[in-house]
């Protein structure tokens, strides 16, 4: 496991304290790659999560590995009272939010229709609305102390506008477009916004097979999320704008931009 001990330990004497990671989505995938890496560190943590078994485990092995401390907060992200609440935990517990890290998602590939219009409305929730109020919430508190660090995830979907992922590619460009904006809103204050758009990842999330995820990371056509979470925290503790890293994201989006419609059209009719 690459070591971040140095820039927590750095972060620790700057504020004369232990620091506190709150992760989003922490219970697997990406989201607990975050909280293993930061544990590892040094930093403790708040892991929130909607599968609240998975999450226990989660803290008890993350403590037992790492002495640190870990609080695991079972809740729904996707509930619109859902950034309050969390807030209002943390300071009902005196719990300072050094690093937050908005991870959480969910993805589905299928037309907009009547049987997933509550999973659209879910998704809005979760990739639009939870992150940007935590941001202000915590981001206000990181704004007086002068110093914090945030990371949104989008995608490279952001910049993919496609049949099939309408709502999961327009809540990505949302993030990036919102985060990119704090970025430049928070410096002065200290606190440091970097949006993290992964490419293709090898990760349960987009329900690939297997065999492909294993050959597409065999070729580097995908991602490990090791690599990734580890590009993403390096240049969040840089204080970096923008980490999308991967040949993926500098030549497939420009690739598909040109694509004729009616191509667009032939194969989302082959594959709906």
């Amino acid at each position: 496991m690459t070591s971040f001990r140095k820039h927590i330990d750095k972060l620790k004497q700057s504020q004369g304290r232990d620091i506190t990671a709150l992760i989003t989505g922490a219970s697997s995938g990406m989201g607990l790659l975050y909280a293993e890496y930061l544990a590892e560190a040094g930093c403790n943590l708040l892991i929130v999560s909607n599968q609240e078994k998975e999450l226990k485990d989660v803290a008890l092995n993350l403590k037992d590995r790492f002495g640190v401390n870990v609080i695991a907060r079972y809740q729904d992200l996707s509930r619109e009272d859902a950034a309050q609440q969390l807030f209002d935990y943390c300071k009902e517990n005196n719990l300072i939010i050094d690093i937050l890290i908005n991870n959480a998602g969910m993805f589905f590939f299928h037309e907009l229709d009547d049987e997933y219009h509550k999973k659209m409305e879910l998704m809005l929730n979760l990739h639009v609305m939870t992150p940007s109020r935590m941001c202000r919430l915590f981001g206000d508190e990181m704004k007086k102390r002068g110093f914090g660090r945030i990371i949104l995830v989008s995608s490279m979907a952001a910049r993919l506008p496609f049949p099939g992922i309408t709502t999961y590619s327009a809540t990505k460009a949302y993030l990036k477009s919102f985060a990119k904006s704090l970025y430049y809103e928070m410096r002065d204050y200290g606190v440091g916004v970097t949006t993290v758009c992964p490419g293709a990842i090898a990760t349960p999330l987009y329900k690939l097979n297997p065999r492909l995820l294993k050959l597409g990371v065999k070729i580097g056509f995908i991602g490990t999320p090791q690599w990734l979470v580890r590009k993403a925290l390096r240049g969040m503790f840089r204080k970096k704008m923008i980490v999308a890293p991967g040949a993926m994201n500098v030549y497939l989006p420009p690739l598909l931009a040109i694509l004729p419609k009616p191509l667009i059209n032939f194969i989302w009719r082959k594959v709906k």
